[in-house]
């Protein structure tokens, strides 16, 4: 009697299995593509689907997008406006990214390429699976589960907010993911020419690495990996205010020592 149950269940689930067609598998169920595979994604597959983003006001839109293996969302701006004394451009997201990658910064961005859609030129990123940004956690007053490790990720955002000067840096731009790793995202508004620091008083710790990348980071380096997306007045100002944030560091050192300061 078991066995003819156990033949029948068999037969009924290959039944279904036919009728339903092979598993179908999501991207979740693959290893996470690497940052050289999400850039040739990003740059070469196939736009399936788009709407409008829900937030900001750089025209956004949310794009799918799918190479027959993968299908993922990406975030496209394609604002580009200059004005006197004043550029809100999506180029500006290519040079950060750019210069994240130099200092040790792009494990907190998400990846940002060049890309043509609809006849326009704009960045498109990775779309990032985020539980709220920090407009909301702050408004929700949560707390996060490690404050330790929340505090060096936030460190290491004030650094890098001031080496590109975003003059619209704001709570909507830190998403927080479900294990509360934070990302840096939209710089339309980055790379001031002011050669000061915004607010220096910010700046009280600093991730070891990502100072001794700063310490390195030369003209030459710069030049090759932003050069295309910056003019030499910018280039100049990240390297002025490279030099500020190094200084103000140096100042934390010899008032409180090194164990203090760098974590």
């Amino acid at each position: 009697m078991y066995k003819l149950q156990s033949t029948r269940l068999k037969l009924f689930a290959a039944v279904v299995a036919l009728l339903l067609g092979p598993a179908k598998f999501t991207a979740t169920d693959q290893p996470a593509p690497n940052k050289e595979q999400i850039k040739h994604f990003l740059l070469t597959a196939k736009v399936v689907n788009s709407r409008p983003s829900t937030k900001g006001i750089t025209h956004t839109s949310r794009l799918t997008l799918s190479d027959g293996a993968l299908t993922h969302d990406a975030s496209f701006q394609p604002i580009d406006e200059h004005k006197a004394n004043f550029v809100d451009s999506y180029q500006y997201n290519l040079a950060a990214y750019a210069l994240a990658e130099l200092v040790g910064f792009d494990d907190m961005m998400p990846v940002y390429v060049e890309r043509k859609w609809k006849g326009t030129t704009g960045s498109l990123s990775w779309w990032l699976q985020v539980k709220m940004d920090e407009a909301e956690r702050y408004k929700q007053k949560l707390e996060p589960p490690d404050p330790d490790a929340w505090n060096k990720q936030m460190y290491k955002i004030r650094v890098f907010d001031e080496l590109v000067q975003d003059s619209d840096p704001n709570l909507t731009n830190i998403l927080i993911g479900e294990d509360w790793k934070l990302w840096r995202i939209d710089f339309t508004r980055a790379f001031r020419t002011s050669p000061q620091l915004m607010r220096p008083n910010d700046l009280v710790r600093c991730d070891r690495q990502l100072h001794k990348k700063l310490t390195e980071l030369t003209a030459d380096q710069l030049a090759e990996k932003v050069g295309p997306y910056l003019t030499k007045t910018e280039m100049k100002s990240v390297l002025a205010r490279r030099d500020a944030i190094l200084q103000r560091f140096q100042q934390l050192i010899a008032e409180k020592g090194e164990s203090e300061v760098f974590y």
